[in-house]
């Protein structure tokens, strides 16, 4: 079941499901809340789901003026205020992942845990493994079908509004998001990183983000790509289930996560 909460920036649809600690998913571009299908039943026994459709996705209507992930990021916020009620896990789908890192550094107060599915923190340009594959895609092609059948069947601007928010969402995927290593530092949230290993961005880009924020996980999905959730369900709901229950990580032999040495005190080898 289904509800509009009247935020400030947009009118935005949302469904709730399970109960316990609040936990939000946060879908990837050009999608709706049926993309997270294969994980609402397992997360949904042990939390509270919360499910927003983003502006100008699914049945949450358009705006005017460009899209933005921080404009996004501020709806996040909003809803976290006026319709969660407080602090949640955030869990992001590829442009969700990119949402949840944005709301994190907005407001660190309402994010608890987070986990990152395919997600970047820099313009696709910079971080697809094939960069070339944004000139192939226009609201007509091949390529976009599936997510014009998503956008038809539930958005309330209706079809022919389409061509508009297509345009928008890849011009926003070529110039953002920007942040820098600097930014991803003062992430303070416990945060899994996932990624296929044949996702759309590169490993490189994917280690880097892992590398740049203060209490990170990662995992590297063999055999998946960018639809991981879809591909590799049971792995991915034990995965975000054991990040969302953990505690500190304590390895027998740590590297990045190894204690300052005492001052005065240097390290042995």
């Amino acid at each position: 079941m289904g509800d509009y909460a009247d935020l400030p920036g947009v009118r935005t649809w949302y469904e709730t499901e399970g109960s316990g600690d609040p936990l939000v998913l946060l879908h990837g571009g050009f999608c709706t809340n049926d993309t997270w299908g294969a994980q609402r039943p397992e997360l949904a026994a042990s939390y509270r789901l919360y499910l927003p459709e983003r502006r100008a996705h699914g049945h949450t209507p358009d705006v005017e003026g460009p899209l933005s992930y921080t404009d996004m990021a501020g709806d996040t916020v909003a809803f976290l205020e006026s319709v969660v009620g407080g602090p949640a896990h955030l869990v992001g789908w590829s442009d969700g992942g990119i949402v949840a890192l944005l709301t994190a550094l907005a407001r660190p107060d309402l994010v608890r845990r987070m986990v990152l599915i395919g997600a970047t923190f820099r313009p696709a340009p910079e971080a697809f493994v094939a960069p070339g594959m944004l000139d192939a895609l226009t609201p007509d092609s091949a390529e976009m079908a599936f997510f014009r059948e998503l956008y038809v069947a539930a958005s309330p601007d209706g079809p022919d509004h389409w061509p508009a928010v297509a345009t928008r969402v890849i011009d926003m995927w070529r110039t953002q998001p920007t942040l820098d290593a600097g930014d991803l530092a003062a992430v303070r949230s416990p945060t899994l990183v996932m990624t296929g290993d044949d996702d759309l961005m590169t490993l490189e880009h994917t280690a880097a983000l892992y590398r740049a924020l203060h209490d990170a996980r990662l995992a590297v999905v063999p055999g998946a790509s960018h639809l991981v959730p879809l591909e590799k369900p049971a792995e991915v709901d034990r995965m975000i289930l054991d990040h969302l229950a953990d505690g500190e990580v304590g390895t027998m032999m740590p590297v990045l996560r190894a204690p300052d040495p005492a001052p005065g005190r240097g390290a042995t080898a």
